[in-house]
């Protein structure tokens, strides 16, 4: 069984694998943005339009997202919608060949919780569509990095957006975000990267999208204590930690 803590946090970030809506991530007390200042913000919505989780271009054929994103769909059941601020209309919309998790994925503890979409048809960049590099290195506790996303903008009583949002938060190392400064404890793992700011985070609709740095991609966002709760920032499967993974497994799709 879950620890109480966990069942509560996952259903942040977590909502599909949960509820029958599907609804997953959102921007809390951010602000609209554009596809032009994110060109590597993709998202990844069913056959029908509905927008289930964000996503981040790395190469002409290939998303990184999360794993938790990808546990109802096999990979005829949804596209990818890409180089549109707004994730109903606009940009291209492509259909997925293949996607797969990480093996070591764990969908309790949601550790290793990143996957790759493998679209069926290469796209090229432009202003609107640019890969995103992957982060070698975790960057440090205080940094300020950026999460992207389409969705509610607040835990789960909020409409969602059909227009992009951005908000900034800090860095928070994996071993600080496990200390007695936040409420998490052992919840948190080494495949982990928190960001937290005050009444500031990633929510519903936003899983799966890009949280960045400069012009390199550091966390997927993964799941959290309800959306900006003091005390328990946003998680995110740290990139720098599972680069080794994702670029292995991108050559083998």
């Amino acid at each position: 069984m879950l620890p109480f803590l966990l069942i509560l946090g996952v259903v942040n970030t977590a909502v599909a694998e949960f509820f029958p809506n599907g609804l997953d991530g959102g921007i809390v007390n951010g602000v609209n943005t554009t596809i032009q200042k994110h060109p590597y913000q993709v998202s990844l919505q069913t056959n029908d339009g509905r927008h289930f989780c964000g996503g981040s271009i790395i190469s002409e054929d290939i998303i990184v997202t999360a794993a938790h994103c990808m546990q109802r769909y096999s990979a005829s059941e949804f596209k990818v919608r890409l180089g549109s601020t707004n994730n109903e209309v606009g940009g291209e919309l492509v259909s997925v060949k293949s996607f797969r998790n990480h093996e070591k994925y764990d969908r309790d503890t949601k550790v290793n919780d990143v996957a790759l979409v493998k679209m069926a048809t290469p796209v090229r960049e432009s202003s609107k569509v640019r890969y995103v590099k992957l982060a070698k290195k975790t960057p440090v506790t205080g940094t300020t990095a950026v999460v992207t996303g389409w969705g509610t903008t607040c835990f789960l009583a909020c409409d969602v957006t059909t227009t992009l949002q951005e908000v900034e938060v800090d860095i928070i190392d994996y071993k600080t975000c496990a200390s007695s400064e936040y409420s998490y404890g052992s919840l948190i793992l080494e495949t982990m990267v928190c960001a937290y700011a005050v009444e500031k985070d990633a929510c519903q609709g936003d899983s799966g999208g890009p949280l960045v740095v400069g012009d390199e991609l550091v966390g997927v966002v993964s799941w959290g204590h309800g959306c900006a709760e003091p005390g328990y920032p946003g998680v995110y499967a740290d990139v720098a930690a599972l680069r080794k993974w994702i670029e292995k497994a991108s050559k083998e799709m």
